[in-house]
């Protein structure tokens, strides 16, 4: 239930309990409801309304404790503090959670300040309040990253208001699965917000946020945003993502200072406007592929830039010159680990800076 972790941006996951329920597109292809009904003989019995979560066991609980105690250690090899994403099985802020365990949950953070915390959610709206509830404090500790999973437009508009809401020293977007485009710039945070006017000092560092941004930028969601994460659907029924949607949040990234990881493309991989490639030690045409592979490999998908995909069977979409239309990708099953994460031939692996964290000591 925790372990060093492969995902990408995080050394160690904890999950403190198990359950959830869906509520949003993202949810669709859950992997850890998948997970739990594989434990659960076929019946996720910790998913969906009034269903129980299930808290882990008190020596899972200890594991945090073990690795803050390895801090110098980590810091000695890494140069920087360990992070933990909690929770990958379940919400933190999901209302069927009995309020005792979230109290639990945050002070085990509290007696763990050498670690970065990673606290992601789908339920944004209910952060405060539950803080609050669980801390008897009006803002998160200091050592907890606050982030908000948006899958498309709509969730951008809707929840990343309510991100830049919360107090919190690291706030940034997890973009996975990305199920169509996204642009931050119109996202604007009201000019008299005042806690985004924030200064911490912390162990002899200060952290003002408009220090790092002039006027204009302030006042719109990238500039905000501490860091994006942007990655594709894995697993069974996953869905294929446009190159365009990551291409454009990594220039908006970019032009806003933010950084910018690309976890991966997920099942799906590109044939970027390419007459040939190889496949099974074959050079095919892309629509001889989709006419005569067979198996998962004689899945070929076109993909809008509208955020629109349809299953495609015949040639790929024509653009000027007989090329392949700009506004499409089409899309094959590569699976997981060959689509890789590359983007254009780049792996992105920013984080947030050093400077806007707290010490290491």
């Amino acid at each position: 239930m925790s372990e060093n972790s492969k995902i990408e941006w995080t050394d160690h996951t904890f999950n403190p309990w198990e359950g959830c329920q869906k509520v949003g597109p993202g949810c669709d292809r859950c992997y850890a409801e998948t997970r739990n009904a594989r434990f659960g003989g076929g019946v996720a019995t910790n998913w969906g309304p009034g269903a129980p979560r299930r808290r882990t066991s008190p020596a899972n609980w200890r594991k945090p404790l073990a690795w803050n105690a390895a801090h110098e250690k980590f810091f000695a090899a890494h140069g920087r503090r360990q992070r933990v994403f909690c929770a990958s099985l379940a919400d933190v802020f999901d209302n069927a959670v009995d309020p005792v365990w979230r109290a639990d949950l945050f002070d085990l953070i509290e007696r763990t300040p050498k670690l970065d915390w990673l606290l992601l959610t789908k339920r944004i709206g209910n952060v405060q309040k539950m803080v609050e509830a669980a801390t008897c404090l009006s803002s998160l500790p200091d050592n907890v990253w606050l982030g908000a999973t948006i899958c498309n437009q709509a969730e951008a508009d809707r929840d990343i208001p309510k991100l830049l809401e919360v107090p919190a020293r690291v706030r940034f977007l997890s973009m996975e699965p990305l199920l169509g485009p996204v642009d931050l710039r119109n996202i604007e945070v009201p000019h008299e917000n005042d806690q985004l006017r924030r200064t911490w000092d912390y162990k002899g560092y200060t952290f003002n946020a408009l220090s790092e941004h002039d006027d204009d930028r302030f006042h719109q969601a990238p500039a905000n945003i501490d860091w994006v994460i942007v990655g594709g659907e894995s697993g069974h029924g996953a869905r294929p993502m446009h190159p365009n949607w990551v291409r454009s949040l990594r220039d908006q990234c970019g032009a806003a200072g933010v950084p910018f990881l690309f976890k991966q493309w997920g099942e799906w991989g590109q044939y970027v406007n390419e007459d040939h490639y190889t496949h099974c030690d074959k050079e095919l045409h892309a629509h001889a592929w989709v006419d005569s592979a067979t198996g998962s490999h004689g899945k070929c998908w076109v993909v809008d830039d509208d955020g629109t995909w349809s299953n495609w069977t015949g040639d790929p979409p024509q653009g000027p010159g007989g090329s392949v239309a700009p506004s499409v990708a089409v899309m094959g099953w590569h699976g997981k680990r060959a689509a890789g994460r590359l983007l254009d031939g780049v792996q992105h692996d920013r984080f947030p800076f050093q400077h806007n964290r707290p010490g290491a000591k």
